[in-house]
Order: structure tokens, then C-alpha cells, then sequence
């Protein structure tokens, strides 16, 4: 694998553009072609039963009544200008509602990332260090439990506990504080915990097996020494990429967990604008969260140059 060099970039970030839009196209005519009309639904979630004449109305000043693609590239358009509409059920510009949601779907994402880096470098450098002893095959059933559980059922779980029954924190996590992190973050770092865990186990693995170990253990360098200083700058690069992944997936797929602790980010207005057939919220979502998540892989990439030299392109 070599590092991205300034060509490369540039035509990464071109077929960034050229996925977006393939995103952007096949977004808008779903949505199109989701049952039921937006206007109506505008109308009942307020509890009022419009005519059809005002129904009409509505989706002209809308422009509704427009060919798909005319409807399309208006708002591909206006989107180029940073405007992706206006929200029919909360009457805001989308742009904002999404700003407003994006620093908390980040903090927990960023939150939930540092508990599962806590708990699964330690584990997977114990089961990499005790290979088939009874540390190994411990922590080998908890991760099968791990990834096995829904991430939903441990939410409930955790809230029964620390919400219900002992009520150290707040059932209701809408202030964005600390406190209301913590269940969220933990509920999301559970699987990914496992899933990371047996990833470091195999990446440790496969270094403890390099020449480069042997030789340092027959100098009579200290075995933590050769893990920490050594086997583990190494074994960094899978990690980081996964690491990338991860934050992308994140970033989008929160959506439960944030609906269960009614955790005010991406995710929960997401499901809100869904149920409420709140179009331009919608798309705007996912073309949001598929920039971000192909801008932080772009990223990725790049830091390959600062995390290990060897993959420097000699020029």
C-alpha cells in the first residue's frame, strides 16, 4: 500500500464529487417515489385535514407539481450554494437543522470511539501476549457475547440500571451534557469494543511473529519495551483504517441509540424526518453523512504519511 500523493488526491476528490451526485440522484428519486404525499402529512401531524384544493396549492408554491428531474437539479443546484431547503414539518433551513445536530452526533461518536480504544487495546494486547491460555479464551467468549448482542438491547439494559434502578443518570438524554453522553457512548463502544478487541489480537499476533521481535528478545530488550515501542506503532495501520470506518459508520448509524436515549443528534432527527415524510431533511441527511464519511476515509489515507514513514511514495 503506498500514500496518497497530490494526483492521487485530487482524483479522490473527484470521484468524491461523482459518488455524491450518483448519492444525491438516487436519494431524491427514492424519496420521490416514497407512498404518500409530503404536503398531506404536513397537514396531519398538526391534526388538521386539508382539501385537496390547498393541497394543490401548497405543492405548487413548493414545486412539487414538476417533472422528478426538474425537481432534481433545482436542488442539486441550490444545494452547490450550500442551500438544501427548507424543512416541511420544522420550517427551518436544513443546513441548520443539521448543524445544529452535528456537534452532538460528533461528541458522541468521538465518546464512544475513546471508550471502545480504552477497553479494547488493553484486552487484545492481553490475549495477543497469552495466546491460548485461559486470559485468551476468556476474552475471546466476552467478545463473542459482544458481537452477538444488539446494540438496542444493551441500551435498554444499561438505562434499566443506571436510570431506573439506581437513577444516577437521566433517563431522558436531551440536554447534550456529560452525563447525558455517557449511556449513549457506552451502548455504541459495547460491540465495537469486541469487534476492535479481536482485531488488535490478530494484528499483535501477526507482529510478535516478525524476525524483528526475535532479534530484540535475543539482545535482551525488555518484553514491554518491544510491545509498546515497537509491535504496536506497527500494527497501527489496520487499526487507523478501521478506526476511519468506524467514525463515518458512526456518524450515520447512530440512529437507535439516539432514539432510545432521545439523544438530540443526527440520527434521532433523521427518524424524525423519515416518519414525518420530511423530503428535504432526508436527503439532505444523507448527502451530509455520505460527504462526511468519504471526507474523513480521504483523511484516512493522508495521515498514513505521519503515522508510519515506510509508506512515504519515494519521489
Amino acid at each position: 500500500m503506498s500514500t496518497l500523493s497530490g494526483k492521487a488526491i485530487l482524483k479522490r476528490l473527484l470521484q468524491i464529487v461523482i459518488v455524491i451526485i450518483g448519492i444525491s440522484f438516487l436519494t431524491f428519486l427514492i424519496t420521490y417515489l416514497t407512498p404518500g404525499d409530503p404536503v398531506e402529512q404536513m397537514f396531519i401531524a398538526t391534526g388538521v385535514i386539508p382539501s385537496q384544493e390547498v393541497v394543490q396549492e401548497i405543492r405548487e408554491e413548493l414545486g412539487l407539481n414538476r417533472p422528478v428531474l426538474v425537481q432534481y437539479f433545482d436542488w442539486l443546484l441550490n444545494c452547490l450554494h450550500g442551500d438544501f431547503g427548507q424543512s416541511y414539518s420544522l420550517h427551518k433551513p436544513v443546513s441548520i437543522l443539521l448543524g445544529q445536530r452535528l456537534w452532538p452526533t460528533l461528541k458522541l461518536s468521538l465518546t464512544s470511539l475513546a471508550f471502545m480504544l480504552i477497553v479494547a487495546v488493553p484486552f487484545g494486547m492481553a490475549q495477543a501476549t497469552h495466546k491460548n491460555s485461559f486470559i485468551d479464551y476468556l476474552l475471546r467468549g466476552i467478545t463473542s457475547f459482544g458481537v452477538s448482542v444488539p446494540n438496542f438491547w444493551i441500551g435498554l439494559l444499561l438505562m434499566l440500571l443506571f436510570c431506573v434502578k439506581l437513577k444516577l443518570l437521566p433517563v431522558v438524554c436531551s440536554s447534550g451534557d456529560f452525563k447525558s453522553v455517557l449511556l449513549p457512548a457506552i451502548t455504541l463502544a459495547f460491540a465495537m469494543s469486541a469487534k476492535y478487541t479481536r482485531q488488535v489480537r490478530t494484528a499483535i499476533v501477526e507482529e510478535l511473529n516478525q524476525d524483528y521481535v526475535t532479534g530484540a528478545r535475543a539482545r535482551g530488550v525488555e518484553e514491554w519495551k518491544i510491545l509498546w515501542l515497537n509491535v504496536f506503532p506497527n500494527s497501527l495501520l489496520p487499526l487507523l483504517t478501521m478506526l476511519g470506518l468506524s467514525l463515518g459508520s458512526l456518524l450515520g448509524g447512530t440512529a437507535v441509540v439516539e432514539v432510545i436515549f432521545t439523544y438530540p443528534g443526527m440520527g434521532s432527527l433523521a427518524v424524525n424526518a423519515i416518519t414525518s415524510y420530511d423530503y428535504p431533511l432526508v436527503q439532505g441527511y444523507v448527502l451530509w453523512i455520505a460527504l462526511i464519511y468519504m471526507v474523513v476515509n480521504l483523511l484516512v489515507d493522508i495521515s498514513y504519511n505521519f503515522v508510519d514513514p515506510r509508506m512515504r511514495e519515494k519521489r
